[in-house]
């Protein structure tokens, strides 16, 4: 129990220092535009686009993203009512998120898991410069820290969530 305490005090603290950094001019507003692109869109977009450009392996992506994102939805939503960690607001008195989130409970990071699920599922089928997935990826976890959501432990946890959940998943499907 004593490093789960310990665990958390540094989770708080780390939280403390990344919100603090929020407070720079123009973070929030992009941290609040990071954070919507991760509430699901560019998991239906994506594939879209992919299709209007005539990619190759696209039934073989989407095939994965479906399944991974099936498996990863069940998962979150089991883990998260589970465990029932509270978000900042609630921990920690006097402090006011910029957003409402849109569950009750705080790990793992929900927006975090399909984020990295979805840069891990592109990487997976078309390898290459994903670079910029995982940056948005990245991005869109550091956001929900930033406004005040999430922890930044619940934002690792879903990241290695989402990316191990399309790795298994893609592994079982014959294409790891």
């Amino acid at each position: 129990m004593e490093l789960l305490s310990a665990l958390q005090q540094f989770d708080h603290r780390l939280f403390n220092r990344v919100f603090r950094q929020g407070e720079r001019r123009m973070i929030r507003p992009l941290a609040r535009a990071l954070s919507h692109s991760g509430d699901g869109y560019l998991h239906v977009l994506v594939p879209l686009l992919l299709w209007f450009l005539g990619a190759d392996d696209l039934m073989i992506f989407c095939t994965l993203l479906l399944a991974a994102l099936a498996i990863e939805r069940g998962i979150y939503w089991l883990l998260k009512n589970s465990l029932k960690r509270r978000r900042p607001q609630e921990l920690m008195p006097g402090f006011r998120s910029l957003i409402t989130a849109s569950d009750q409970f705080s790990f793992p990071s929900g927006h975090s898991s399909a984020a990295f699920l979805l840069a891990t599922a592109l990487w997976v089928v078309y390898g290459g410069p994903v670079f910029a997935m995982y940056f948005w990826a990245t991005s869109v976890a550091m956001s929900r820290v930033v406004l005040g959501v999430h922890f930044p432990g619940d934002t690792v946890a879903g990241a290695f969530m989402g990316a191990s959940i399309a790795l298994a998943t893609a592994s079982y499907l014959g294409l790891a």
